[in-house]
């Protein structure tokens, strides 16, 4: 029979991460490979699993947080009810960006932290991405690392989650890098006790630049154009939570400077803040 430790071993394919397993914390394999299984093949791998955890842990609990696309019913979660494991949906993007709202990580962090905290039973957190949701995974992940204070480092703990997976994993899921704006989020979460308001309220912002480290090529190789987006509550409707287009550069080639190869990666592309709802 294998052991605790063994066998969360075996799921997660962590060399590296035994305080993770002691924690009660596991992260199904299939999360870390590109490969789509087919829907009776997910089925008996769901099943398998399912089977020698409560074969090896009887007396254990299971929760389960999926990382799902869209907002249908995940597959997860119709399979796993059929063996009374609870699975809570979470969306993997948010208008298109692997991070979740401030008030969506707080219900997360809440949420695994009671469960993980239940006295007088043996509690273990499951956490399943569909494909694609790798990236906002590993960010929650890593901030419920922090919240429970057993790793410290924002920049260290996204790495050392990060490290799990083939670095081509995340290039393959995400045309950009979401790292510097989750570390961002992190922080927010690493100094929620040093006497801020968690989680923060809602501050407006105005967005000074936006930096760009590396150049993706396109008009034959030449360069690009950036169109720039910027989503957020509409400041008109305090009440109202659903996000909308607050800017958005032209489109048009006529209004869009063209950025090229020979042009320094670290370039600043100036807004215009009259532009900006007030």
């Amino acid at each position: 029979m294998l052991s605790y430790t063994e066998y969360f071993a075996a799921i997660l394919c962590f060399e590296c991460l035994s305080r993770l397993i002691a924690l009660s914390i596991a992260v199904f394999d299939c999360c870390f490979s590109t490969e789509v299984l087919e829907e009776d093949e997910y089925k008996v791998y769901l099943g398998g699993i399912v089977a020698q955890l409560q074969d090896h842990f009887p007396d254990a609990s299971f929760m389960v947080f999926n990382f799902r696309e869209g907002e249908r019913r995940s597959q997860i979660s119709d399979i796993l009810s059929q063996y009374d494991m609870t699975v809570m949906d979470y969306p993997r993007q948010y208008e298109g960006c692997p991070m979740l709202p401030l008030e969506m990580i707080h219900h997360f962090l809440r949420s695994s932290e009671s469960w993980l905290s239940l006295e007088g039973q043996q509690n273990v957190l499951l956490m399943h991405c569909e494909r694609g949701g790798w990236p906002v995974l590993a960010f929650m992940l890593a901030g419920l690392l922090l919240y429970r204070k057993q790793y410290t480092g924002e920049h260290k703990t996204l790495e050392m989650v990060y490290k799990q997976a083939p670095r081509e994993l995340l290039h393959l899921l995400s045309p950009l890098n979401p790292q510097p704006s989750q570390l961002r989020y992190l922080q927010y979460i690493s100094r929620r006790n040093f006497g801020s308001e968690w989680p923060p309220s809602d501050t407006p912002l105005q967005l000074g630049c936006l930096m760009l480290r590396s150049l993706p090529l396109f008009e034959g190789g030449k360069g690009c154009r950036p169109v720039v987006r910027v989503y957020g509550q509409d400041p008109s409707k305090p009440a109202n939570r659903t996000s909308k287009l607050l800017f958005s550069t032209s489109k048009t080639k006529k209004h869009v400077r063209l950025y090229q190869q020979v042009m320094p990666l670290l370039m600043l592309l100036k807004m215009i803040h009259e532009s900006l709802p007030p």
